[in-house]
This record gives structure tokens, C-alpha cells and sequence, in this order.
């Protein structure tokens, strides 16, 4: 754990200097464009050019910025709004966003890719393949606007009953069934041929076959021995995916209006709001180092030959 910790300190300075010098790369004044079509005081803009150290190299800004990262202030934007009053209720809302995707992509991809593994060669399989390869097809933008349509409008109107809102967060978990659903699409499919892919290659290992000359059930050989010897890189597939579904909520929670830390970024971005972007990623990058420390622990869980390595 020791080791995984120190291991990220590299990966938050690295990260962070990149997205800093992208964002410092981007053409034009953000503090003129505070002003609209309005050309603002020279007085002033020199001012606030000052007072964000944009007239400072990259590498002094960077540091100014880091500074201020490492005694808990994420700065201020250009209007004056403390950065961390901005991520108030956002991250929760992405948060919750991503988790419910995330048991759903668990669920349906783990349930969908065992029962095709089971079935190898048959006309489920092919069915199972058939359907992983249209959710890949489907671009986030057209399954947000159908699912939002059928179940949210059209399954309202023929039942009278509003069972998933589509909009908003203003009912509670029910809000995020349908946008979850929609985030997890991509995902369900590519964890669902990982899936099929790790359990069929260990249903052909030595020791399965051995388990059932041995006389042991087909659910005992299934749940003890194969199932679980599956899971390293379907857990380690999930671990990584849950800040890549925090990062990539931009298209769900625009087409769904839930008020999350997506939106927030690109406003941002299109506002070149550095220490907004930053702050951001930063806290993005964080929970990818997270993820990434319960997957290594739950590793030893799983295969207790790795605890001893």
C-alpha cells in the first residue's frame, strides 16, 4: 500500500502539469473574454493579469498553483468564485452517476458474459456477441436520446406511471437509473467479452478439468475454481473504469440535465478557467489512484499466491 501511495505522487505531478500546460497552450485572453463583446479597463486587466501570475512563465504558475494545491486552497476563478464551492453537490452527483453504471456494468456484463462462456458455440453466444457488438456501434448520443424517449416518455404515456425520470435529480436514486444505464453501455459490452474470453480460457485449464474427473459438481467447480480464478482482470477492468465513467459523464449529464462535475468542466474549458480544470482532473486522478489500490488488494483476496509476492 506503502508503495502504490508513493507511486502516485509522480502520476498527480505529472498529470496535473499536463493538463496545466494544455489549458496554458489554449489561444486567447481569458481575462478579456470576462468582458464579452465589452472591452474592459486596461487598469484592470493588468490587474487581474496579475493577480492570477498570468504574465508569469508556465513553470512559475505551475508552482504558484501546486503551492496553493498542497495547503487545501484550489484557488479562485477568474470572477472571484472559490474553486471548491464549485465542486459542492458536483462530484456527489458524478459520483453517484458513476456507481450506479458501475453496478450495472458489473452486473449485466459479469451475468451476460458467464452465461455466453457456458453456451460456447451455440445460438445464445452468438446472440450475446451479436448484441455486445451494437452497443459498441451506438454512439452515448443517440442510446441517451432513445432510452430518454422510451422509457422516460413513451413507457410514461402508455402506463400513466413515471417509473424513470428523465431529467434532473429531483427524485432521488430513480434519477440516475436510466442515465446510468446509458453510461454503462459501452462498458457492459466490453466487460461482457472479457468476461466470456477470461472464463472460457479457464474452463480449458488442467485443474478444471481435473476438479471434475474428481466428481465435484459443475456449481462447486463453476463458483470455487473457475469463476473466481476469472475475476483478476474483470475486477481490474472495473477498478480502472470507474474514473474513466466519472471523466466521461460530460454527454449523460448534459442530455439527462444532471447538475455534475462534467458540465462543470466543460464550462470550464470553453472558459479557460485553469484552476477550475485543474482542481477537477486532480480530484478525477485521485479516485483512479483509489480505484487502483482496492483492485491491488482485492488481487491478494482472489489469488492468495500474489499476498506472498
Amino acid at each position: 500500500m506503502i508503495r502504490r501511495l508513493l507511486q502516485a505522487i509522480p502520476v498527480l505531478v505529472g498529470t496535473t502539469f499536463l493538463l496545466f500546460a494544455t489549458v496554458y497552450a489554449l489561444p486567447g485572453d481569458p481575462i478579456a473574454a470576462l468582458g464579452g463583446d465589452r472591452r474592459l479597463d486596461p487598469q484592470l486587466v493588468s490587474r487581474m493579469r496579475e493577480q492570477f501570475h498570468l504574465n508569469d512563465p508556465l513553470l512559475v504558475q505551475y508552482w504558484y498553483y501546486i503551492r496553493d494545491i498542497l495547503s487545501g486552497d484550489f484557488g479562485t476563478t477568474f470572477r472571484g468564485v472559490p474553486v471548491s464551492s464549485l465542486f459542492e453537490g458536483k462530484f456527489q452527483v458524478t459520483f453517484q452517476l458513476a456507481i450506479t453504471a458501475l453496478v450495472f456494468e458489473a452486473i449485466i456484463g459479469v451475468g451476460l458474459g458467464l452465461w455466453a462462456a457456458l453456451r460456447r458455440g451455440r445460438w445464445q453466444d452468438q446472440a450475446v456477441l451479436a448484441v455486445t457488438l451494437l452497443l459498441v456501434s451506438i454512439p452515448t448520443l443517440v442510446s441517451g436520446f432513445v432510452l430518454q424517449l422510451v422509457l422516460g416518455v413513451k413507457l410514461k404515456q402508455n402506463t400513466g406511471v413515471d417509473f424513470f425520470p428523465v431529467a434532473g435529480i429531483q427524485d432521488g436514486m430513480r434519477s440516475y437509473i436510466v442515465p446510468g444505464l446509458v453510461l454503462a453501455g459501452l462498458s457492459i459490452a466490453y466487460l461482457t467479452r472479457l468476461t466470456r474470453t477470461s472464463l472460457m480460457e479457464t474452463l480449458r485449464a488442467d485443474y478444471i478439468r481435473t476438479a471434475v474427473a474428481k466428481g465435484m459438481s459443475r456449481r462447486r467447480v463453476l463458483g470455487r475454481h473457475a469463476l473466481r480464478n476469472s475475476l483478476i482482470p474483470l475486477i481490474t477492468y472495473l477498478g480502472a473504469d470507474l474514473g474513466t465513467l466519472m471523466g466521461g459523464a460530460i454527454i449523460t449529464e448534459t442530455i439527462f440535465n444532471l447538475p455534475g462535475i462534467g458540465q462543470q468542466l466543460f464550462q470550464s474549458v470553453y472558459l479557460r478557467e485553469n484552476a477550475v480544470v485543474v482542481g477537477i482532473v486532480t480530484v478525477l486522478v485521485l479516485v483512479y489512484v483509489l480505484a487502483n489500490l482496492i483492485v491491488d488488494l482485492l488481487y491478494a483476496v482472489l489469488d492468495p499466491r500474489i499476498r506472498y509476492e
